[in-house]
């Protein structure tokens, strides 16, 4: 009874099933599972699931469902069901074991998610000729990443029924939910379902036209679709919270308890990549490509499927002419071509249909987007409705209205252009994607006397290109968001490095391309003491691969959760922070935003000083270094010395893309409002909280909550654990909502360096410290004594991604 009453507090569809009995029949069915199939309770319990298959169900899709149960194993796929009515759909089909404590499976999760609205379907296979994905985005990789979050709950619940359990999409459906306050006052609504021009100039003349737009495929992502859409949209305010001291037991309201699952722990620190830039625009707007035959459409937003109501996969692939009709101006029509043959903007109005027959006046504006030797690439299609704003006697525009709207469409195909051109570009073979990972690697100023140089160096001596033959596997040391890391030998040194390996054919399928060459950019220009080296990176048939320094101290996080009670003394906290904040400032200075900043990302070197890793999530931009000169204060006696210029660099440009990770995620991250390198800052200050107290301030048992307490919850210090003012108000400057407030957005790393917090710090010579004796000291991993003999630990290309079976849960 328990389990049932928590099970119904959940809006998810799925049903639970009998593990230990054959055909694995079905014990509960949701509400949301009726509603979904058409069938009921009588014809679903006691039922094995397969009657939701139909004619066109591809049997190597349920291959691997039934091979997956008979295993025991996690599943994540895309199968095509039919409802009981016949109407097929394609459903996202979840499968998670509940094992007991000796690792027997006694049931199943089946969560179901129609997705075919907004999947590719079976486009997914199709290539362009260069043997590239024809849409831009893999959108099913996507809908996986949110299914593995809701599932994870779903877990909890059977493993530990309470019948006053909530989940985050119940909680959701209460107006004043917190996630509910996150949705009504803290994001930015949308405009109404056709993307009125009411509402949508409305927008421009109160709030000024708005450099990023969310996409209702990011609220869906992030767990906050079950609200309705308002056609007038509320500017973004950020609430500051309260200072608070609380009781340890206070702590626990919101934060993990007990009874949480291993997977709930390792989601929950593990880095996500919900969305890029381009889609979080909410806007009606499509990419086509003038390179390929009849010009086909490669990407559209989720708004544009709104607006017209075809699904994705009814238009991936196809021209835009399919929204023309019978009484569509064939002349304007004509104008659109002679641009496109033209390669010219243009911006127009015209009757198109959408999928029903339904009618709207559309406001198109065409505009070719170009690389950068100045070559056609594609061509951006902006579509605003404006048929509540017809003169009722031309059936137009007027003219005071196209002219306002023209400036909404074009402002959004300018966004488009930036946004799309953070992902590779589609016309390039998979070959060239990887070129620069085939770049020989130079030695750095810094780094160029290393024993580790001059090993890499007598390999090239003898005119041999370095590859995976060069290196012997010695140990996994772990995997991050993109790739496995591996402890390796190059042969015949001695010399250890670490070798971070991504498949392939992993990156294509996850949108993770860009990501890859990101790393792999960034590396290329580091050369600081508190930042990885790049000493080669080469590709194979199936994996690109980074060769840079080991650390043998691990990861700063084993080592917090070594120490006895789970926290650093201030001294500590304050020696690896003032070397974070070191390497952070180097990295702004280089127009990088880090975005992924957390204690496992933080390794220690031999010496006990620090080395940030893993770039895949980070955004490379432009800096303007700059010497700043104060100003005197008005009112100040003259003949007071003047405080000496101090040095400044921030990356100026901001991204929009949904990356970080759960518990260290900026707001405005969250709230799509774009965001700059005050998102590490505000990492910044996460850390130093969970470093003095064990645990960061705004954890929540899911998802949602953690989002939802990050924009709302009070910052509060537990009484029990002594901290400094100076620390609490360091903390407090850094976890500013606001990032125009936020405590390192003005001057940068030089306004933290100059807090109370740091006194005692020598910056310049901060390298030269001795780091200070921890409780639990640190452990050092290395070669094994008797990997010479572990004949086994040879491997071949496909070990080099060993790692990447099951990252998605």
């Amino acid at each position: 009874k328990d389990l049932r009453d928590a099970l119904e507090t959940f809006q998810q569809t799925f049903v639970v099933s009998d593990a230990t009995r054959k055909d694995y029949p079905i014990l509960y069915a949701s509400a949301g599972f009726f509603k979904m199939t058409g069938y009921s309770s009588k014809e679903v319990i006691g039922r094995n699931c397969r009657f939701l298959q139909g004619a066109d169900t591809d049997p190597e899709d349920v291959a691997k469902i039934r091979e997956s149960l008979a295993e025991g194993k996690n599943y994540c796929g895309r199968l095509l069901n039919y409802k009981k009515d016949g109407t097929a759909f394609w459903n996202l089909l979840t499968i998670a074991p509940i094992k007991d404590e000796e690792g027997n499976v006694l049931k199943f999760i089946g969560m179901q998610v129609e997705v075919s609205k907004h999947t590719e379907g079976n486009k997914v296979k199709a290539l362009r000729p260069n043997g590239l994905p024809e849409s831009l985005i893999k959108y099913d990789s996507r809908q996986k990443d949110r299914a593995a979050m809701e599932v994870t709950e779903l877990v909890q619940a059977v493993r530990h029924p309470h019948p006053n359990m909530h989940s985050s999409t119940h909680q959701a459906s209460s107006v004043k939910s917190s996630i509910g306050e996150v949705n009504e006052q803290l994001l930015i609504k949308s405009d109404d379902r056709r993307g009125s021009l009411g509402a949508s100039r409305t927008d421009q003349m109160n709030e000024g036209l708005p450099k990023r737009h969310r996409s209702s495929g990011f609220r869906s992502l992030i767990g906050l679709d079950k609200f309705g859409k308002s056609a007038q949209p509320e500017p973004i305010e950020f609430i500051e919270p309260e200072i608070l001291m609380t009781r340890d037991e206070e702590m626990t309201e919101d934060g993990l308890d007990e009874l949480d699952d291993k997977e709930r722990l390792q989601e929950i620190r593990r880095g996500i990549d919900l969305a890029t830039t381009l889609e979080r625009i909410e806007k009606n707007f499509v990419i086509t490509d003038p390179r390929l035959p009849d010009n086909p459409i490669i990407f559209a937003s989720d708004s544009f499927l709104e607006l017209t109501e075809y699904t994705r996969e009814e238009i991936i692939g196809r021209n835009c002419r399919f929204l023309q009709g019978q009484d569509t101006d064939q002349k304007t029509v004509q104008r659109i071509r002679d641009a496109i043959r033209e390669q010219r903007e243009i911006t127009v109005q015209l009757l198109n249909y959408t999928k029903t027959g339904k009618r709207f006046w559309n406001l198109f504006h065409l505009q070719p987007m170009r690389d950068q030797k100045g070559e056609l690439q594609y061509f951006i299609g902006v579509q605003l409705d404006g048929s509540e704003q017809l003169e009722p006697i031309q059936k137009r525009l007027s003219e005071k209205t196209e002219k306002e709207s023209a400036k909404i469409v074009r402002a959004t195909a300018i966004n488009v252009d930036e946004a799309v051109r953070e992902l590779p570009d589609a016309n390039l073979t998979p070959d060239d994607l990887w070129s620069n990972h085939s770049k020989s690697v130079s030695a750095k100023p810094h780094k160029v006397h290393s024993n580790l140089w001059k090993a890499i160096q007598q390999i090239r001596e003898r005119g041999e290109k370095i590859g995976l033959k060069h290196f012997r596997p010695l140990k996994p040391l772990g995997f991050g968001d993109t790739g496995s890391v591996h402890l390796v030998e190059l042969r015949g040194s001695g010399e250890l490095f670490a070798m971070k390996a991504m498949e392939k054919s992993v990156m294509l399928n996850r949108n993770k391309v860009h990501r890859a060459c990101a790393e792999r950019e960034i590396l290329a220009v580091l050369d600081h003491p508190f930042l990885p080296t790049l000493y080669a990176s080469f590709q194979t048939k199936t994996h690109v691969c980074l060769v840079t320094d080991f650390c043998p101290g691990g990861e700063l996080f084993l080592l917090l959760d070594r120490q006895p009670s789970k926290v650093f003394s201030e001294e500590t906290a304050k020696f690896y922070l003032a070397e974070i904040v070191i390497a952070l400032e180097y990295l702004h200075c280089q127009g990088i935003i880090y975005r992924d900043l957390k204690p496992e990302n933080v390794l220690l070197q031999k010496d006990g000083h620090v080395l940030l890793t893993d770039f895949d999530l980070s955004f490379i931009t432009t800096c303007n270094p700059q010497l700043v000169r104060p100003s005197r204060p008005p009112g100040k006696r003259r003949n007071k010395p003047l405080p000496p210029p101090f040095f400044m660099a921030e990356p100026v440009n901001t991204s929009n893309s949904f990356v970080g990770t759960e518990e260290y995620i900026a707001p405005e991250v969250i709230t799509g409002a774009g965001h700059s390198s005050a998102v590490d800052w505000w990492a910044v200050g996460i850390l130093l909280y969970e470093m003095i107290y064990g645990r960061t301030p705004f954890r929540g048992k899911n998802r949602q909550k953690t989002f939802a307490n990050v924009l709302h919850k009070d910052l509060t210090f537990p009484s029990s654990i002594p901290a400094s003012l100076a620390a609490r108000q360091l903390i407090n400057g850094l976890l500013h909502r606001d990032p125009a407030n936020r405590l390192g957005s003005a001057t940068g790393a030089y306004e933290i360096k100059q807090h109370a917090f740091f006194c005692g710090i020598n910056w310049p010579l901060i390298r030269d410290m001795v780091p200070p004796p921890l409780e639990a000291p640190l452990e050092f991993v290395g070669k094994d004594p008797d990997s010479d003999n572990k004949d086994a630990l040879e491997w071949d290309e496909l070990e080099a991604g060993t790692t990447f079976v099951s990252d998605v849960f």
